[in-house]
């Protein structure tokens, strides 16, 4: 049986116009024989589908749009989507005031039909007398006329939605419209062919009423294209050509010929097309639109550029390193169109209720015109308010109540260099108690620095490591001096197969000790020193660790060289293990020492505060330890001070060693830190503080903090950490820099109080509006809603909510 293939495809679909129609686009593909998910983003108008190649075809996908009364088209290289939908609005705009315009003079040209001797009429007499002279069934056939031709030109989209969905047995915001405009038109039409005494025409409401809807649409696509201008923004940053050097000879190509490892020359006020590493030349570039970063960065041969940064004030030949959806532009574009796209939880209510809200609404409108006729026994006034009520009510402002403050809020939380990955995320970062974070990296540069470099072999600490490899032989071995058949039989911690005292890597017995190492009877020299920093660098020389690069930069900066590692295997947490030079090499912490039944050697004083030591051993023996210290990142207090503002708890938990810890701590101003932890450690802290009740945050950037990361209730990644912790991360951070913690929590908790006031408007709306249209308040106050107030209030509405939604565009971390 052939392996099913997963793939993924964004469908524009047009022809949606409220949360119904989102919600029949989603059940018709899920419905659809292949489909696993399939999310509608109103916002967008797209559907972002995945399925099973192999029993769907994209091209059946786009029949189950259209199935249900939509239409959808195949993706295609180089659309424009961003100017077809300007093109859309500016027509729907020029249809709207044309309407409204026509709406205007049918109500004019109704005051004489309807003249009773007000003072109004007396005015309009005296100012207009010739609006008094045609024939009133002139006026009427003149309305009839007009309105038809408006309707099948500026209306014609609306109506033919309506029956598509009606046909699908589906309804929508454009049913309401369209039935509350026919039955106006209708009973005008009945006035107009059979006149009499009383009988009005509301020509004007109906034009009023489509113009107002219009009008809204395009106020509403506007305001859309502003949400969405983020994702606009950061699509445009790569350049369509670039200058590729062959053997000195340069010139323009398509980008797309661009292949890895070609030599690429960017010109100063010119943006980099690809992700590369700078060969000759030294610039500044600007990577504000990608990471928030506003200062200029310094670039020398070596460096490496973003692809969309902007190249400041030097000539630079670059060498390509990734390229088109492999660069880190696009990796960002990807994310805040997958998270503009998602939904927060806050959307299911808005969602349920909008799938019933048409439904719901029609019944209401039966139930006015029945009451309303038996009431009154009026059959105008019962047909005008029940046209009122269709026409008023507007699922479309429930619909875009959340999606809209959420798209808002990815957008501008990319501009500051803030990554959500999807409203859950945003939505579980705005409800935190307590903050957890790492040191190494996070509140620290993470760029260490080594400070010293330690030899402690001596005779006597070589008996001392021989002793102990004894009782940790005799452990193992137990009373039978049989030879294990492997390491692992031994009950050896996890990573120490092959590097533990008294077996060799094949698992049978070895001597113990290390008697090929001659510098135990001498004291420790220079040469002692740059031989031991040599096979550390080499141990360390591929891992990522803070502290590995602190050694191999500095063994480096002294022109050393060395020989690579052998059989290199990380220990999270803890250090790592490796053969250099033929001999068992262990680089780590003094919890892996002791796991390894090592003994530290005697009379060492303890690292100085903000110190932290990485202790090394060969063949089981301690020959040597490296003290670095690392600097408090110049923003950490900041954000501490920030976060404790803000009313969050604040936590440091650390795999360092306590006398690093604490005075990063105090300065940075945290109260509570956790020291000598692994990411075990870290996990079971996590755990804890949620079982007491806390909803927590963990930051870090490193692998060994992936599993805290996705423990906690939202994890935030660093920017410049490993992919693991990336993809653990519910939100990722593109600075480096801790005060971007605080801004994006502010951001996430500013979202949700525009969602709560988008809601808030969208459902009272609804509630006091329908009432209002439907005369309820009339034996109170007296008050009743004419049919074409009613239309400009609903697309008001809609207005409104995006309106509000786009204030996040100018949202500003605190100072």
């Amino acid at each position: 049986m052939a392996a099913p293939t997963r793939e993924s495809l964004n469908l524009p679909v047009l022809g949606m116009t409220c949360a119904s129609c989102q919600h029949h686009v989603e059940q018709a593909l899920r419905a659809t024989a292949g489909v696993e998910s399939a999310r509608v983003d109103l916002m967008a108008h797209r559907a972002s589908v995945i399925f099973d190649s192999s029993l769907a075809a994209p091209e059946q996908l786009v029949e189950a749009i259209r199935g249900a009364g939509y239409d959808a088209v195949l993706p295609r290289a180089g659309d424009s989507s961003a100017a077809h939908a300007s093109g859309v609005d500016h027509d729907a705009e020029r249809k709207a005031w044309a309407t409204l315009i026509g709406g205007f003079a049918a109500m004019l040209l109704t005051m004489p039909l309807n003249a009773g001797g007000s003072a109004m009429d007396r005015a309009l007499m005296h100012w207009l007398p010739w609006l008094y002279s045609p024939p009133p069934s002139l006026i009427r056939w003149t309305l009839l006329i007009g309105t038809w031709i408006l309707l099948v030109w500026a209306g014609r989209s609306i109506y033919v939605s309506a029956l598509h969905a009606l046909r699908h047995g589906a309804t929508n915001m454009n049913t309401l419209v369209s039935l509350g405009t026919a039955v106006a038109f209708a009973w005008s039409v009945y006035a107009t062919l059979l006149p009499a005494p009383g009988r009005q025409v509301y020509f004007d409401a109906v034009l009023l009423i489509l113009g107002f809807l219009l009008l809204g649409k395009s106020l509403e696509g506007r305001a859309k294209r502003r949400a969405l201008s983020a994702l606009d923004s950061l699509s445009r940053l790569r350049p369509a050509t670039a200058r590729r050097v062959v053997d000195g000879v340069r010139a323009v190509v398509p980008l797309e010929e661009i292949e890895l490892g070609d030599s690429i020359l960017v010109l100063p006020g010119e943006r980099f097309p690809v992700d590369a590493t700078i060969l000759e030349g030294r610039t500044t570039v600007d990577e504000s639109m990608l990471t928030g970063e506003s200062t200029p960065l310094s670039r020398e041969p070596g460096g490496r550029v973003l692809a969309g940064s902007l190249n400041y004030d030097g000539a630079v030949v670059c060498r390509a390193e990734s390229l088109g959806e492999a660069t880190v532009l696009a990796q960002i574009t990807r994310m805040v169109e997958q998270a503009q796209g998602s939904r927060a939880p806050m959307e299911r209510l808005a969602d349920r209720a909008s799938a019933i809200f048409v439904p719901v609404v029609l019944g209401l409108a039966v139930i006015t015109f029945v009451a309303w006729l038996l009431a009154a026994h009026s059959l105008e006034l019962a047909l005008a308010n029940t046209v009122a009520v269709l026409v008023i009510a507007c699922p479309c402002a429930m619909g875009l109540a959340v999606p809209a403050a959420l798209t808002v809020a990815v957008g501008r939380g990319a501009q500051l260099g803030v990554l959500f990955k999807g409203g859950e995320a945003l939505e579980r970062l705005a409800h935190l108690d307590a903050v957890v974070l790492d040191k190494t990296g996070t509140l620290t540069v993470g760029r260490p620095v080594l400070e010293a470099v330690h030899v402690t072999g001596t005779k006597g600490t070589r008996d001392q490591g021989k002793k102990g490899q004894r009782e940790k032989a005799d452990k193992e071995a137990g009373p039978s001096i049989t030879p294990l058949a492997s390491p692992r039989d031994a009950n050896l911690s996890p990573g120490a197969e092959g590097y533990a005292s008294g077996f060799a890597q094949d698992g049978s017995r070895k001597q113990v000790g290390a008697p090929d190492l001659d510098f135990g009877t001498r004291d420790a020299t220079t040469d002692d020193e740059h031989h031991f920093l040599c096979i550390a660098a080499a141990a360390e020389e591929s891992s990522n660790h803070p502290l590995a690069h602190a050694v191999v930069e500095y063994a480096r900066s002294l022109g050393l060289s060395w020989t690579p590692a052998e059989e290199v295997q990380a220990i999270p947490g803890r250090g790592l293990s490796a053969r250099v030079e033929g001999h068992d090499c262990l680089l780590g912490n003094q919890a892996l020492f002791e796991e390894f039944f090592i003994p530290l050697p005697e009379g060492i004083a303890s690292p100085q505060p903000g110190v932290t030591r990485l202790w090394m051993a060969l063949d089981n023996v301690a020959v040597a330890y490296f003290d670095t210290r690392d600097a408090l990142r110049p923003d950490a207090a900041e954000a501490v001070a920030a976060l404790s503002a803000a009313g969050v708890r604040v936590l440091m938990l650390t795999g360092d060693s306590g006398a690093a810890a604490a005075p990063m701590a105090r300065q940075a101003g945290i109260n509570e830190v956790e020291a000598g932890l692994d990411p075990a450690g870290k996990l079971a802290r996590i755990r804890a503080l949620q079982k007491s009740g806390l909803r927590i945050a963990m930051v870090g950037d490193g692998i060994n903090d992936a599993a805290a990361l996705a423990q906690a209730d939202a994890g935030i990644a660093m920017g410049a950490g490993a992919d693991l912790a990336q993809e653990a991360g519910d939100v990722l951070l593109l600075r480096t820099r801790p005060s971007a913690i605080p801004a994006a929590l502010g951001l996430a908790r500013q979202t949700m109080r525009i969602m709560r006031e988008n809601l808030f408007w969208a459902v009272g709306y609804n509630i006091v509006g329908i009432p209002l249209a439907a005369g309820v308040f009339y034996p109170a106050f007296h008050v009743l809603l004419t049919p074409w107030v009613a239309a400009a209030a609903m697309a008001l509405s809609s207005v409104c909510v995006l309106s509000n939604s786009l204030r996040l565009r100018g949202w500003q971390p605190a100072q």
